[in-house]
């Protein structure tokens, strides 16, 4: 069940047998479905564990006294949604499911253990927490400079690239569960012009959407488009390159 969270820690450490035993322990503790659209978790609620993806997809957003919303990250299998929130009295924000979701929900107290009994683990972790912190800032620099064509191709750009980092996305496609609606939220942009941006980067081919499916015909001039370039998600690190300061 900790398949692609293993695919994910791999890229900043080498795991052993134990390690990914662990893993996988943690992963089966207690099995949680949430439908498409539901919360996980809401704002304000007390949270009590760690929430791992195994399957399907989710957003962490923030929201207004009126309703309007910010989607600030988006989670795909193999993501730890909130490594420590469990340590907060509430939560600061929600999770909730873009698609039916499958998540593991790891007792906090055992997820601390996990990373005491092995410094690989640790290191992985803390590897994973800067990477999920850089890529908060790419999309502060999305929203805050990139125009909607260019906001929209690097959003394409990372999404693709984290799902073929787990193993998610062959050749030039990948799912994209998201919406206009809710793509909107993330990008801060209108409906109406997602929509317009979404024929714009058809019309150029660099892109098409089929349903759910995202395929992307030229990845290299996508990127280009989205003024993107994947350094920030540190993959080139490679397990077999790093080493563990204890």
């Amino acid at each position: 069940m900790a398949a692609y969270l293993i695919r994910k820690l791999e890229h900043f450490a080498v795991l052993s047998d134990d390690d990914k035993r662990a893993l996988q322990l943690a992963a089966s503790y207690r099995i949680r479905h949430v439908a498409a659209r539901e919360d996980v978790i809401r704002e304000g609620d007390k949270p009590r564990h760690v929430n791992l993806m195994l399957e399907g997809y989710a957003c962490r957003s923030k929201s207004l006294e009126d309703g309007r919303r910010q989607i600030v990250a988006f989670f795909i299998p193999g993501d730890i949604c909130d490594a420590c929130m469990f340590m907060l009295k509430q939560m600061d924000h929600s999770i909730g499911a873009l698609s039916a979701v499958k998540l593991a929900e790891i007792p906090g107290e055992m997820f601390l253990d996990m990373a005491r009994n092995s410094p690989v683990i640790a290191a992985a972790l803390a590897w994973n927490a800067l990477v999920e912190e850089a890529i908060a800032r790419e999309w502060t620099l999305n929203v805050g400079q990139r125009s909607a064509y260019e906001r929209m191709a690097h959003l394409l750009c990372e999404f693709f690239v984290r799902l073929q980092a787990v193993g998610l996305a062959s050749g030039g496609g990948c799912e994209l569960p998201m919406t206009q609606a809710e793509l909107a939220d993330a990008l801060g942009l209108s409906t109406v012009h997602v929509n317009r941006t979404l024929q714009e980067l058809r019309a150029n081919h660099l892109i098409t959407l089929r349903g759910k499916t995202l395929v992307i015909h030229d990845l290299p001039a996508l990127q280009e488009a989205g003024l993107f370039s994947p350094t920030y998600l540190h993959l080139e690190r490679g397990g077999h390159q790093s080493a563990v300061v204890v």
